[in-house]
This record gives structure tokens, C-alpha cells and sequence, in this order.
């Protein structure tokens, strides 16, 4: 007779025991194998039905040296242009039973503690970095996807990310259309303000206008924004239009320009990019590029699955298509 509390959860031993055959025989039941008797497999089959047991899944990822967790490694929790990557990330991958863990990049004096060790020292099984990953990588030995436009790489990484040139363009040039030429940038560190820093300054030579730039070297938050755009006013205070990097950045800007008595719209027009959360805000109101965070986060979320299944695949480049989202920031040129 069983010593087994009643209360506790039936184990694949109980079910050995019950249909009295050895717990490899029980496995190979619950993973469908043809290997087995009918007789034997029915009485596995009528033990566990009896018994109520239930595969864990924690066990059968212990066996198979999986944790069915993605690590998510992104740059400032403060900013919330990560939150929509994440629900694609997660509409692709749970249904699958996988979990997302996040973690941030951050210092602990000047030393910079890189989140996708982290990770890998708690054997995840895959990672999707949606920051800087500090510096290039070799193969981290898990499926590895990189989001967005970054400085540095992991070797044989899937990247996916939104059409950069494209959305600075849609955007430089919708500001154009309201009769806007001195068009200042603030801009901030990283591979996407890089990016987009380059295409600013393309967009505004093929229209005979030099660049009218500031915060190259500020981080892209909003004391960044604030700082870049009192730089850029000191420097060009001629312009009529701010593109800022991305949301936060402009949220800076826009308290920058109301200290000196420049409101949005009325006196200059402020653009943003990224349609976060915080550009649909009443406050900002932000003219910005939507750089379709979460089909870029589900386009994440399924290279993660496809490099699962195999490992070996030949790293893919995913672009998805940038769109320009007009609200009230952007007015035409002040008389």
C-alpha cells in the first residue's frame, strides 16, 4: 500500500507503480512511443487516468536540458518603447510555452553589468538583446536574435529591425511639406541614433540645407533630450522644427522649448520617433514614426522559434516596414 499523502501531486513513479511497469517504460507512453504493447500501454493509460497524473513540465524540461525561457535584454526599463516589442515577443512564443525573462543593462560605478551574462549564466534558451550589446560577441551557444539597429553584434544573430532610413525620411519630409527647412535634430549615443542621425543629415543635404545638430554624446532619455535641445537652440536658434531621436528624447526637448518660450505647435514643431505610449499621451500629442514595435517584436519571436528548431540555420536580416502617424505637434512654419 502506498505511503504517498493524498494531497500530494501523483508522481510518474506512482504511475509505474500503479500499472506495474518501471518509470522508462511510463515515459515512453506519455512521448508517444511505438515501442510499447498495447496491453502495456493501456494499463499505463488507466493509471494515470486513475491516478489524476499530470506530465510536469519543469521535470520533462529538466530531462531534455531546456528551461523554456527567452531572456530579453533591454537598455533603460524607464523608457517604454520596449514594452509593445515584448507583447509581439510573447503573442509568438507562449503559445509555444515559452516564458520571457527580462533583465536591464546597467552600471554599478563604471562598470557596466552586461545583462547577457546574466542570462546565460542562468541557462536560458535563447535570447533576444533589444540593446546595445557593449561589445561584438561570439556565438553565445543559445539561439540568439538582436532587435533594432545596433552598434555592435553577436556572430550568426538573426537582426530585426524597423527601416530606419525610411521612417527619418517619412518623417523629415512631412515637416517639409508644412514649409519647415531649418530643421534642428537632437540626437544621443547607440546604433539607432546613429542611424538615424545619418539619415537626418542625408535627407536634409539632398534639400540644400546644412545639418543643424546637438546631444550626439547624451544618452536617448529624457535629460538627454532636455540637455541636446538647449545645446541645439544656443547653437541654431533659427530653426522652426525639432526632430528628436525617439519619444522620451522629445518629451525633453518640449520642456526645453517652453523655458526659453517656444511653445509646440505654435512657435516650432517638435517630431518624434518610435510611437510609444508616451507620444499617444495628451501632453506630447507627438507627430512620430511608428516603427511597429510589436510586429517587430513577433517577427522576434518567431526567428527565436525557427533558430529552436534549427540551430544551424543561416542568420537572417528582418526589416519591417517604418509609417509616419501625424498628430499636433507638428504645425505649419510660424509667421
Amino acid at each position: 500500500m502506498s505511503t504517498r499523502p493524498r494531497s500530494a501531486r501523483p508522481t510518474i513513479y506512482d504511475v509505474a507503480r500503479e500499472a506495474g511497469v518501471s518509470k522508462s517504460l511510463v515515459s515512453l507512453v506519455l512521448n508517444g512511443s511505438d515501442l510499447v504493447s498495447d496491453a502495456k500501454r493501456e494499463a499505463v493509460q488507466s493509471a494515470i487516468a486513475k491516478l489524476g497524473y499530470r506530465p510536469s513540465r519543469a521535470a520533462a524540461n529538466l530531462a531534455a536540458d531546456r528551461t523554456s525561457t527567452v531572456g530579453m535584454v533591454i537598455d533603460d526599463f524607464s523608457n517604454p518603447w520596449f514594452v509593445e516589442v515584448l507583447q509581439g515577443v510573447r503573442t509568438a512564443m507562449a503559445p509555444r510555452g515559452f516564458h520571457v525573462a527580462i533583465r536591464e543593462n546597467h552600471r554599478m560605478g563604471d562598470r557596466l553589468v552586461n545583462a547577457i551574462d546574466g542570462f546565460l549564466n542562468t541557462q536560458v534558451d535563447a535570447v533576444l538583446i533589444a540593446a546595445e550589446p557593449g561589445h561584438d560577441f561570439g556565438p553565445l551557444g543559445v539561439p540568439t536574435v538582436i532587435e533594432g539597429t545596433r552598434l555592435h553584434t553577436v556572430e550568426g544573430a538573426d537582426h530585426v529591425s524597423s527601416d530606419q532610413v525610411l521612417g527619418v525620411g517619412l518623417v523629415l519630409r512631412h515637416l517639409q511639406s508644412l514649409g519647415h527647412r531649418r530643421i534642428g535634430h537632437v540626437s544621443g549615443v547607440g546604433g539607432a541614433a546613429a542611424r538615424r542621425r545619418e539619415a537626418y543629415q542625408e535627407v536634409m543635404a539632398s534639400i540644400g540645407e546644412p545639418s543643424r545638430c546637438a546631444g550626439e554624446r547624451n544618452e536617448t532619455n529624457e535629460e538627454g533630450g532636455y540637455a541636446g535641445t538647449v545645446e541645439l537652440l544656443r547653437r541654431h536658434p533659427e530653426i522652426t522644427a525639432v526632430f528628436a531621436a525617439n519619444d522620451t528624447m522629445a518629451l525633453g526637448a518640449r520642456a526645453a522649448l517652453r523655458e526659453v518660450g517656444r511653445e509646440v505647435p505654435d512657435d516650432v514643431a517638435l517630431v518624434g520617433y518610435d510611437n510609444s505610449q508616451l507620444a499617444r499621451s495628451r501632453f506630447l500629442d507627438l507627430t512620430t514614426v511608428d516603427n511597429r514595435s510589436f510586429d517587430v517584436g513577433l517577427a522576434c519571436g518567431e526567428a527565436l522559434l525557427r533558430r529552436l528548431a534549427d540551430p544551424g540555420a543561416a542568420p537572417q536580416d528582418i526589416v519591417i516596414p517604418s509609417r509616419l502617424v501625424i498628430r499636433s505637434s507638428s504645425a505649419s512654419t510660424p509667421r
